[in-house]
Order: structure tokens, then C-alpha cells, then sequence
């Protein structure tokens, strides 16, 4: 019998160590609480290092409540997907909470070099995914006034401005998992 129970608490004390160990708590570098599911409750979305020296980026995170369980989920893991850098001023990544309920994730090199950038991913929940709803850009080169772009674009409908000018592309619904910066940058006409 008493090896039944400590076979019970070993088989239930173990997934939750693994699962505590998934979650980066001591690497995170930017958070933000939203609605994101649109069922009021708070759900979060953290940016942490990949806490090791591998290499790689940073990952995105994205929890939502289970309210009937008293916790957040894993909705969306993203390793190695959010540039930056938390040792060199002007590129840390940040994300941000929208009154609509979808989030901000920037990334940005306001500091290194001649040439400096914003880039901003709007991200709305929808289909029981995540989407990139917008894309806004914005760069200058420290050398050169004439040098830079900026463009903002409703990924969803395919409008936006870039450089002042309107620029229409097909609209598109495509998951963040799946996003890459080239479908933005080619309706803008940005170089890469």
C-alpha cells in the first residue's frame, strides 16, 4: 500500500515540476495583462530570454485564464522568436496591453549603430488563435536625413500608409506563429 501511494505522489508531484519548470519566471523581460479572449478574465503575455547561452532570441509566452481552475494556460509558445538584447540600451523588447484587447509586441535598436528601427506586430486573438493585426515600422539612418522609411499597415485589410504615400496589398489572416516580416515589408516597398 505504501508503495501505491508513493507511486501516486511521484506520478502527481512530477508533471508539476515539469510544468513549473517550463514556465521562465527568472528570465522574463517584459509582460503585459489583457483580455486577450474577450471572456473577462486577465491573461498575460511575457517576453523571456531563452536563459542560456545558446544564442537565441527571446521567446513569447501567451497564458490565458481558466478561470473555472483558478490559473493561467499556455496558449502560445514562441522560443526564439522576439529580437533584443537586455545588455545594450535601445533593444529591449517590450509588449504592451491595448484597450481592445490585443497586445503590442516591439522590437527596436534605438541605440547601436547609423542605422535605427521600430518595428511593432499588433497581435488580436481571434479563431482561437493569435493573428498579427497590424504592423508599424519606423526607421532613420544617424548619417544620412534622406535615409529611413516608415510604414503602418492593417495587416487584415492589406491598407496602410508607408513614407507618407497610401499602399494597398491583399488582406491577409495570418497566425503569429506563422508571421514573417517580409509580408508587411513587401506591401510597404521597405528595403530589408
Amino acid at each position: 500500500m505504501k508503495s501505491l501511494a508513493a507511486a501516486l505522489v511521484f506520478s502527481i508531484a512530477l508533471p508539476a515540476a515539469a510544468m513549473a519548470a517550463d514556465f521562465p519566471a527568472d528570465r522574463i523581460v517584459a509582460m503585459a495583462s489583457g483580455d486577450w479572449n474577450k471572456d473577462g478574465m486577465a491573461d498575460l503575455a511575457v517576453i523571456a530570454t531563452p536563459g542560456d547561452d545558446s544564442g537565441d532570441d527571446n521567446g513569447l509566452y501567451v497564458y490565458l485564464a481558466k478561470p473555472e481552475e483558478n490559473r493561467l494556460t499556455l496558449a502560445l509558445s514562441l522560443p526564439n522568436s522576439v529580437w533584443g538584447n537586455l545588455t545594450m540600451y535601445g533593444q529591449e523588447p517590450e509588449v504592451a496591453a491595448l484597450a481592445n484587447g490585443s497586445f503590442t509586441l516591439t522590437t527596436k535598436n534605438d541605440s547601436v549603430g547609423r542605422d535605427r528601427w521600430r518595428q511593432s506586430l499588433t497581435v488580436a486573438y481571434r479563431n482561437f488563435d493569435f493573428i498579427v493585426a497590424g504592423y508599424t515600422y519606423s526607421a532613420y539612418d544617424t548619417l544620412n536625413p534622406d535615409g529611413g522609411g516608415e510604414c503602418d499597415l492593417n495587416v487584415l485589410t492589406g491598407k496602410g500608409k508607408s513614407s507618407g504615400r497610401p499602399v494597398a496589398g491583399q488582406a491577409q489572416f495570418v497566425l503569429l506563429k506563422d508571421w514573417q516580416d517580409e509580408i508587411a515589408r513587401s506591401i510597404c516597398g521597405l528595403d530589408n
